[in-house]
């Protein structure tokens, strides 16, 4: 079973930085290689790149009161819950389709009730 993740391409957890401006700021976001491919998959289906991503992640994030001390980790588990809800069928797996078409309080409240 381990050999599927211990046989892995290596480059998929060396972690790469990368510098973008949020409001006038640069900021520095240090991610492995795995999770920057899924940030781009999920800037691509809505039109937008990584840093216009990550930028509205943020702040939506601010509006709804999150704590940002960890951005990095929210943005790991935006990236792991994007799969989770591709495999539970939430989000079709058709990359051509955008997420912001899909009903998200619904797909929220089937979530709530998987976790609770």
């Amino acid at each position: 079973m381990c050999e599927l993740f211990i046989k892995a391409d290596a480059r998929l957890w060396e972690s790469t930085t990368r510098s973008l401006r949020i409001d006038g700021m640069v900021t520095s976001v240090r991610l492995e290689n795995f999770f920057w491919s899924k940030l781009e998959e999920i800037a691509r289906r809505d039109g937008m790149n990584v840093v216009q991503l990550i930028t509205r992640l943020h702040h939506e994030s601010i509006d709804a009161g999150h704590d940002l001390g960890n951005f990095t980790s929210f943005l790991r588990v935006c990236c792991a819950r994007y799969l989770d809800l591709q495999l539970a069928g939430d989000i079709p797996a058709d990359v051509n389709r955008p997420i912001s078409e899909l009903d998200a309080p619904v797909i929220l409240g089937r979530e709530r009730q998987k976790y609770h």
